[in-house]
């Protein structure tokens, strides 16, 4: 039988909630020495192949636009790429000791959902003198187009995995440390959805 792949399904009140204290990201730059969102309330369920996480948590507002020096609502789950009785550090594991990380952001999840990302979707009062990729003497040639807007995207560019529109709100990374983390090669799928208070985002 398939795990529950969405945060509404009746399956998820047949299982233990488990609330989970949350520690300060304090290791390294930027350090939040409070934690803003102090417990995250989580339920499991696994069917012997597929292990599926619920996570909520209370949150008033809704950040999911991204930006320089702004950061989306978000959540992860992180296991350990071995067993072991100690498991490596929470911020990220540590050398030697890889942590693999399904990481589910809001911002993608609004992509996912329908949001377009061209800057009117993104702040509808935003008012544009002019595009490159849009200028009259290309109009008539879409190759020209596009050539000049990935001249003006180079993360889209140089294949940034990160650029573009993603397909599902989840990414998987891996890290032995801060700073080392890492796109992964496997499939974590996952959904999001806003309730009365916060959010609740199945991984």
């Amino acid at each position: 039988r398939a795990v529950p792949s969405a945060p509404s399904d009746a399956a998820w009140q047949k299982v233990s909630e488990y609330s989970a204290a949350l520690l300060p990201q304090d290791l390294v730059e930027p350090r939040q020495l409070t934690a803003t969102t102090t417990a995250v309330r989580i339920r499991a369920i696994s069917n012997g192949t597929e292990t599926a996480f619920r996570l909520e948590w209370a949150d008033p507002t809704c950040d999911d636009l991204p930006g320089a020096a702004r950061f989306c609502d978000a959540c992860a789950v992180q296991i350990p790429q071995q067993a072991e009785v100690q498991v490596p550090a929470p911020q990220m594991g540590e050398a030697g000791r890889l942590v693999e990380i399904a990481y589910w952001n809001a911002s993608r999840q609004a992509v996912v959902d329908g949001r377009g990302q061209s800057i009117k979707d993104l702040y509808p009062n935003a008012a544009v003198d002019h595009y490159p990729f849009e200028a009259q003497p290309l109009e008539n040639s879409p190759t020209s187009q596009q050539a000049m807007a990935t001249r003006y995207a180079p993360a889209n560019a140089v294949g940034n995995q990160v650029a573009g529109l993603p397909s599902t709100p989840v990414q998987d990374l891996i890290a032995e440390g801060p700073g080392t983390l890492t796109s992964a090669a496997t499939t974590s799928r996952g959904k999001g959805i806003r309730t009365a208070n916060g959010w609740a985002v199945v991984i």
